[in-house]
Protein backbone atom coordinates (compact mmCIF):
# COMPACT_ATOMS: atom_id res chain seq x y z
CA UNK A 1 0.00 0.00 0.00
CA UNK A 2 1.40 2.98 -0.78
CA UNK A 3 2.10 6.44 1.18
CA UNK A 4 -0.25 8.89 0.34
CA UNK A 5 -0.29 12.77 1.32
CA UNK A 6 -3.31 14.50 1.98
CA UNK A 7 -5.29 18.12 2.92
CA UNK A 8 21.57 5.68 1.52
CA UNK A 9 21.00 3.11 -1.85
CA UNK A 10 24.57 1.96 -1.86
CA UNK A 11 26.56 1.71 1.34
CA UNK A 12 29.07 4.52 1.24
CA UNK A 13 31.38 4.46 3.53
CA UNK A 14 33.85 7.46 2.69
CA UNK A 15 33.58 10.59 4.59
CA UNK A 16 30.66 12.53 4.13
CA UNK A 17 30.59 15.68 2.07
CA UNK A 18 27.87 17.56 1.39
CA UNK A 19 26.00 18.90 -2.02
CA UNK A 20 27.18 22.27 -3.07
CA UNK A 21 24.92 25.31 -2.66
CA UNK A 22 23.10 25.75 -5.66
CA UNK A 23 20.80 23.83 -8.59
CA UNK A 24 21.52 20.96 -9.72
CA UNK A 25 20.41 18.32 -11.61
CA UNK A 26 18.81 15.02 -9.63
CA UNK A 27 17.12 11.90 -9.39
CA UNK A 28 14.38 10.60 -6.68
CA UNK A 29 16.17 7.16 -5.42
CA UNK A 30 14.82 6.65 -2.09
CA UNK A 31 11.26 7.67 -0.15
CA UNK A 32 11.14 6.44 3.59
CA UNK A 33 8.47 6.73 5.56
CA UNK A 34 9.67 7.80 8.99
CA UNK A 35 6.48 7.21 10.66
CA UNK A 36 4.95 9.85 13.60
CA UNK A 37 7.61 11.55 15.06
CA UNK A 38 7.52 14.01 18.14
CA UNK A 39 8.60 17.68 16.75
CA UNK A 40 9.12 20.85 18.58
CA UNK A 41 7.44 23.67 16.95
CA UNK A 42 5.93 27.50 17.74
CA UNK A 43 2.70 25.88 18.96
CA UNK A 44 4.59 23.33 21.55
CA UNK A 45 5.11 19.65 20.81
CA UNK A 46 3.20 18.03 18.08
CA UNK A 47 3.14 14.47 16.70
CA UNK A 48 3.65 14.75 12.47
CA UNK A 49 3.77 11.71 10.18
CA UNK A 50 7.26 12.19 8.39
CA UNK A 51 8.96 11.18 5.31
CA UNK A 52 12.26 11.23 3.62
CA UNK A 53 13.07 11.62 0.55
CA UNK A 54 16.62 11.38 -1.22
CA UNK A 55 18.18 12.59 -4.07
CA UNK A 56 20.99 11.45 -6.01
CA UNK A 57 22.76 14.15 -7.84
CA UNK A 58 24.45 14.71 -11.08
CA UNK A 59 26.29 16.97 -12.52
CA UNK A 60 29.47 19.59 -11.81
CA UNK A 61 30.23 21.62 -8.65
CA UNK A 62 30.98 25.13 -8.52
CA UNK A 63 34.58 24.30 -8.94
CA UNK A 64 33.75 22.28 -12.48
CA UNK A 65 34.19 19.52 -10.77
CA UNK A 66 31.69 16.14 -11.46
CA UNK A 67 29.80 16.06 -8.03
CA UNK A 68 30.65 12.63 -6.61
CA UNK A 69 32.02 11.06 -3.34
CA UNK A 70 35.78 9.95 -2.70
CA UNK A 71 34.58 6.27 -4.66
CA UNK A 72 33.29 8.15 -7.40
CA UNK A 73 29.44 7.84 -6.72
CA UNK A 74 27.09 10.73 -7.22
CA UNK A 75 26.81 12.57 -4.00
CA UNK A 76 23.40 12.62 -2.45
CA UNK A 77 21.10 14.43 -0.72
CA UNK A 78 17.79 13.77 1.51
CA UNK A 79 14.92 15.86 3.01
CA UNK A 80 12.83 15.97 5.77
CA UNK A 81 8.90 16.47 5.43
CA UNK A 82 5.59 16.20 7.38
CA UNK A 83 3.47 14.12 4.83
CA UNK A 84 0.36 16.32 4.13
CA UNK A 85 -0.68 18.27 1.24
CA UNK A 86 -1.61 21.58 3.53
CA UNK A 87 -1.07 24.20 1.11
CA UNK A 88 1.00 25.97 3.91
CA UNK A 89 2.84 23.07 3.72
CA UNK A 90 6.97 22.40 2.54
CA UNK A 91 5.93 19.04 0.50
CA UNK A 92 3.04 21.03 -0.84
CA UNK A 93 4.99 23.78 -2.24
CA UNK A 94 8.27 21.46 -3.18
CA UNK A 95 5.61 19.12 -4.91
CA UNK A 96 3.40 22.12 -7.15
CA UNK A 97 7.16 23.66 -8.10
CA UNK A 98 8.09 20.07 -9.41
CA UNK A 99 5.54 19.12 -10.82
CA UNK A 100 4.93 23.28 -12.53
CA UNK A 101 1.15 23.37 -11.19
CA UNK A 102 -0.62 23.92 -8.07
CA UNK A 103 -2.77 20.95 -6.95
CA UNK A 104 -6.52 21.29 -6.80
CA UNK A 105 -8.74 21.07 -4.12
CA UNK A 106 -9.98 17.88 -5.75
CA UNK A 107 -6.57 16.69 -5.29
CA UNK A 108 -5.61 17.81 -2.14
CA UNK A 109 -8.83 16.31 -0.48
CA UNK A 110 -8.38 13.01 -2.42
CA UNK A 111 -4.39 12.93 -1.51
CA UNK A 112 -1.60 12.33 -3.44
CA UNK A 113 -0.14 8.84 -3.91
CA UNK A 114 4.02 9.79 -3.01
CA UNK A 115 5.54 6.88 -4.72
CA UNK A 116 4.96 8.42 -8.11
CA UNK A 117 7.67 10.49 -7.65
CA UNK A 118 9.98 7.78 -6.92
CA UNK A 119 12.52 7.35 -10.11
CA UNK A 120 11.40 11.08 -11.42
CA UNK A 121 14.14 13.42 -12.63
CA UNK A 122 14.27 17.52 -10.96
CA UNK A 123 15.93 20.20 -10.59
CA UNK A 124 16.92 21.11 -7.11
CA UNK A 125 17.38 24.47 -4.93
CA UNK A 126 20.12 23.29 -2.14
CA UNK A 127 20.60 26.20 0.18
CA UNK A 128 21.81 26.54 3.58
CA UNK A 129 21.43 27.24 7.06
CA UNK A 130 23.66 27.41 10.45
CA UNK A 131 21.87 26.09 13.49
CA UNK A 132 21.70 28.28 16.37
CA UNK A 133 22.66 25.42 18.37
CA UNK A 134 25.45 24.13 17.44
CA UNK A 135 26.61 26.51 14.48
CA UNK A 136 26.90 23.81 12.31
CA UNK A 137 26.45 24.24 8.90
CA UNK A 138 23.62 22.35 7.45
CA UNK A 139 22.66 22.18 3.49
CA UNK A 140 19.12 21.54 2.83
CA UNK A 141 16.77 21.19 -0.30
CA UNK A 142 14.67 24.61 -0.45
CA UNK A 143 12.63 24.20 -3.58
CA UNK A 144 12.31 21.64 -6.39
CA UNK A 145 11.83 22.26 -10.21
CA UNK A 146 11.05 20.55 -13.49
CA UNK A 147 13.77 19.50 -15.41
CA UNK A 148 14.62 22.20 -18.56
CA UNK A 149 13.50 20.38 -21.77
CA UNK A 150 16.79 21.71 -23.14
CA UNK A 151 18.29 19.45 -20.65
CA UNK A 152 15.78 16.37 -21.04
CA UNK A 153 16.70 16.58 -25.29
CA UNK A 154 20.20 16.55 -24.40
CA UNK A 155 19.93 13.18 -22.57
CA UNK A 156 19.10 12.51 -19.06
CA UNK A 157 22.51 10.24 -17.39
CA UNK A 158 21.65 6.88 -16.55
CA UNK A 159 20.32 6.68 -12.73
CA UNK A 160 22.76 5.41 -10.27
CA UNK A 161 21.24 4.36 -6.85
CA UNK A 162 18.63 1.06 -7.66
CA UNK A 163 14.95 2.94 -6.25
CA UNK A 164 13.57 2.04 -2.83
CA UNK A 165 10.89 2.48 -0.98
CA UNK A 166 9.99 2.05 2.30
CA UNK A 167 6.09 2.20 3.90
CA UNK A 168 5.03 1.44 7.11
CA UNK A 169 1.67 0.65 5.35
CA UNK A 170 2.27 -2.05 3.39
CA UNK A 171 1.43 -5.58 4.48
CA UNK A 172 5.35 -6.29 4.20
CA UNK A 173 7.01 -3.19 4.48
CA UNK A 174 10.23 -3.28 2.12
CA UNK A 175 13.04 -3.84 4.52
CA UNK A 176 16.33 -4.32 2.30
CA UNK A 177 15.30 -0.56 1.61
CA UNK A 178 15.30 -0.43 5.40
CA UNK A 179 18.93 -1.67 5.92
CA UNK A 180 20.28 0.75 3.52
CA UNK A 181 19.03 3.41 6.42
CA UNK A 182 21.53 4.92 8.69
CA UNK A 183 21.58 3.28 12.31
CA UNK A 184 20.05 7.16 13.01
CA UNK A 185 17.06 6.29 10.93
CA UNK A 186 16.63 3.02 11.46
CA UNK A 187 16.33 4.12 15.61
CA UNK A 188 14.23 6.88 15.06
CA UNK A 189 12.09 5.09 12.83
CA UNK A 190 11.50 2.06 15.39
CA UNK A 191 10.47 4.81 18.03
CA UNK A 192 7.45 5.58 15.94
CA UNK A 193 3.74 3.90 16.75
CA UNK A 194 3.46 2.50 13.36
CA UNK A 195 7.27 0.48 14.09
CA UNK A 196 5.29 -1.03 16.97
CA UNK A 197 2.57 -2.23 15.03
CA UNK A 198 5.18 -3.96 12.79
CA UNK A 199 6.60 -5.14 15.37
CA UNK A 200 3.56 -6.28 17.24
CA UNK A 201 1.29 -7.40 14.15
CA UNK A 202 -2.06 -7.86 16.48
CA UNK A 203 -1.95 -4.13 17.70
CA UNK A 204 -4.84 -2.40 16.00
CA UNK A 205 -3.59 -0.98 12.86
CA UNK A 206 -5.02 2.60 11.57
CA UNK A 207 -6.69 2.68 8.23
CA UNK A 208 -4.33 3.83 5.66
CA UNK A 209 -7.37 5.59 3.41
CA UNK A 210 -7.58 7.97 6.30
CA UNK A 211 -4.33 9.49 4.30
CA UNK A 212 -6.10 9.51 1.31
CA UNK A 213 -6.52 8.01 -2.23
CA UNK A 214 -4.38 7.70 -5.48
CA UNK A 215 -5.52 10.19 -8.39
CA UNK A 216 -4.26 10.34 -11.78
CA UNK A 217 -2.75 13.14 -13.26
CA UNK A 218 -2.11 14.89 -15.92
CA UNK A 219 0.29 13.60 -19.01
CA UNK A 220 2.06 17.12 -18.99
CA UNK A 221 3.69 17.28 -15.90
CA UNK A 222 6.30 15.11 -14.96
CA UNK A 223 3.65 12.84 -11.85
Amino acid sequence: MSLIAKSKSKTDSSEFVQVPVGMHLARCYRIVDLGTQAKNTQYGLKHQRTIMISFEVHGDGPDGQPMVTSRGDPMSISQDYNLTLNEKSVLSGHLEGWRGTKFTEAERDGGFDIKKILGVWAMINVTSSTSKKSGKVYHNIDGLMPVPKMIKDAGLPSGFNALGYFSMEDEKPDMETFNTLSQYHQDKIKESPEWAVIARPNLYKPNSKDLGMKDDMNDDIPF
